[in-house]
């Protein structure tokens, strides 16, 4: 098993989908091939910034962890070798793997995870109602159905159509995220789509609001939720106890795995 610096480490480790009893990890300094999850130890890390990737990535013992404003930024310098490997959520990273050669996915994943909505603590009665919502939504194979326009061989990256016969006559909810995370969000000219705002446009249809999509970096959601400039926070948002004491959570609506991106060896690479 990896073996992590700190306490918050140990915490994360009861999570991680690997396991090894009575094991250590010798430093590799000199090696920079990666195979597995163990050979992590010691290497160079990219991570997006504010993400779990960067908390799970600077828990690795000896490594060097590069944060990066975009996703896509760490994967540009894993392609000039400026580092060792990327730490990002699977369905993003199966977009960068598909747009560009030379990189592989380990197949062992690094960690598994529940995306939640971020609300503000003070507004629990905005929570309770986009609980029931999402509830609504699984319910009746809403939520599911937005998924398959998204994720899937099949996927035809068709936006969810808002429901006009219903008035949005209840308030507005704004939304911050960040357009840097296909298939969640990301940018179509001046638009987001994603399975993220076609979930929240699904949400303010059953509670009659409309919404307002404010796109920010990553590491500002949640202090603009706490600081009251937006009502809540989806961006493939995963709960951590850090993240706890600043805001409150709905109920999760979709699983996905922290994966591990590294150069295919096989195939030649930028330079």
């Amino acid at each position: 098993m990896i073996k992590l610096k700190s306490a918050t480490g140990c915490m994360l480790a009861g999570i991680l989908l690997f396991q090894c009893t009575g094991c250590s990890i010798m430093k590799k300094s000199e090696d920079t091939s990666i195979t597995s999850i163990q050979d992590l130890t010691g290497k160079k890390i990219g991570t997006q910034l504010g993400t779990t990737g960067n908390i799970y990535a600077e828990d690795i013992e000896e490594s060097s962890v590069q944060t990066f404003i975009k996703g896509r930024d760490a994967i540009s310098a894993l392609k000039q070798e400026k580092i060792d490997a990327v730490i990002i959520d699977s369905e993003p990273a199966k977009v960068f793997i598909s747009e560009n050669e030379g990189l592989k996915i380990l197949s062992e994943p690094f960690v598994e995870e529940e995306y939640s909505i971020a609300y503000s603590k003070d507004n629990e009665e905005l929570g309770a109602k986009i609980d029931s919502a999402l509830e609504t939504l699984k319910a009746n194979g809403t939520l599911d159905e937005i998924k398959t326009h998204w994720i899937g061989d099949e996927a035809d990256q068709i936006s969810y159509q808002s429901d006009t016969s219903k008035p949005h006559k209840n308030g507005k909810i704004i939304m911050a995220t960040n357009a840097e995370f296909p298939p969640y969000e990301s940018k179509n000219g001046e638009d987001i789509i994603g399975i993220d705002i076609d979930m929240m446009n699904a949400v303010c249809d059953e509670l009659g609001m409309e919404l307002e999509i404010k796109n920010m970096q990553f590491d500002s959601i949640i202090p603009s939720i706490t600081s009251g400039k937006v009502d809540v926070g989806v961006a493939g948002i995963s709960i951590t106890s850090e993240r706890e004491e600043q805001v409150a959570f709905t109920q999760s609506y979709a699983i996905s795995n922290q994966v591990v991106i590294i150069l295919d060896e096989d195939i030649e690479t930028e330079e």
